[in-house]
């Protein structure tokens, strides 16, 4: 069990920016090297649940065992009883080597509506999940693409946070908003949350104006900006589609890039073997 394990979100405002594939390929580069990790979904979309598991299994398990919705309090409708889902229930073990889900569900859509009048709101997964975690090493959260009820949730966790972004001009157009958004928010929520820094994702082929936004992002926010930079390429989106990770799809810089990318992470968030 890990005395202090390290939480980490991936956020942006934006969606598009490859930020589900940085979260599920980080979590399952961390299970290869004998880290205990555990996933969590929080998306209403769940693209990171099906980039673990197919649709049928999520189907089956949502019903008997729950998601993260219930976790949040969003679900419990669906109980005859109305009992509310434990953490460990609502776990999906070894979706990868040495990664554990928490999957996410639709209900997540309308979670502001239904939480919107309750108290303590943002800190319901960290109460939920207070048992759990110290079973892992490493937790990885994938946030929707704003912050609402569920990212301020995995924020209320974490403590760091990294910042996926695609060198195009709508996508880096908030990055200074979101960094003291959550400045603001981990100081309301008295959750020191730490930077891990940024990532640029999703780059496609070389072009001036890509170059330029690159080179803009790098000289504002210097040394924030991690060297490996994750291109755009057809097997991240094909691994998604048969729960695999990045590793296990035969394309050797992709893998590459992923991995050199995630040694970065270790390295930003201080994480030593325990």
């Amino acid at each position: 069990m890990a005395k202090n394990p390290i939480i980490v979100s991936c956020v942006n405002l934006k969606g598009g920016v490859g930020k589900t594939a940085i979260a599920v390929n980080f979590a399952a580069y961390c299970g290869r090297q004998n880290i205990k990790t555990l996933l969590v979904d929080l998306d209403p979309q769940t693209n990171a649940t099906f980039s673990c598991i197919p649709i049928e299994r999520w189907e089956a398990h949502a019903v008997e065992h729950g998601t993260v919705a219930n976790l949040l309090g969003v679900r419990n409708h669906t109980s005859a009883e109305g009992k509310p889902k434990l953490a460990e229930e609502t776990i999906i073990g070894g979706v990868f080597q040495g990664v554990d889900l928490i999957p996410s569900h639709l209900d997540l859509f309308t979670v502001d509506l239904e939480l919107g009048s309750e108290v303590a709101r943002e800190t319901r997964l960290r109460r939920a999940l207070k048992d759990v975690v110290p079973n892992y090493e490493i937790v990885v959260c994938d946030c929707p693409p704003n912050l609402t009820i569920p990212t301020q949730n995995a924020l209320a966790l974490s403590t760091h946070y990294v910042v996926p972004v695609s060198p195009d001009f709508l996508s880096s157009l908030g990055i200074a908003l979101l960094l003291n958004r959550i400045q603001k928010l981990s100081e309301a929520l008295e959750n020191p949350i730490e930077n891990a820094g940024i990532v640029m994702s999703r780059v496609g082929r070389q072009s001036y104006f890509r170059t330029q936004t690159i080179g803009t992002l790098r000289q504002t926010f210097a040394d924030r900006v991690f060297d490996t930079e994750i291109k755009e390429r057809s097997a991240v989106s094909e691994s998604a589609a048969k729960n695999k990770p990045i590793y296990d799809m035969g394309d050797g810089l992709a893998a590459d890039e992923f991995s050199r990318f995630s040694k970065e992470l270790l390295n930003a968030i201080g994480y030593k073997k325990q």
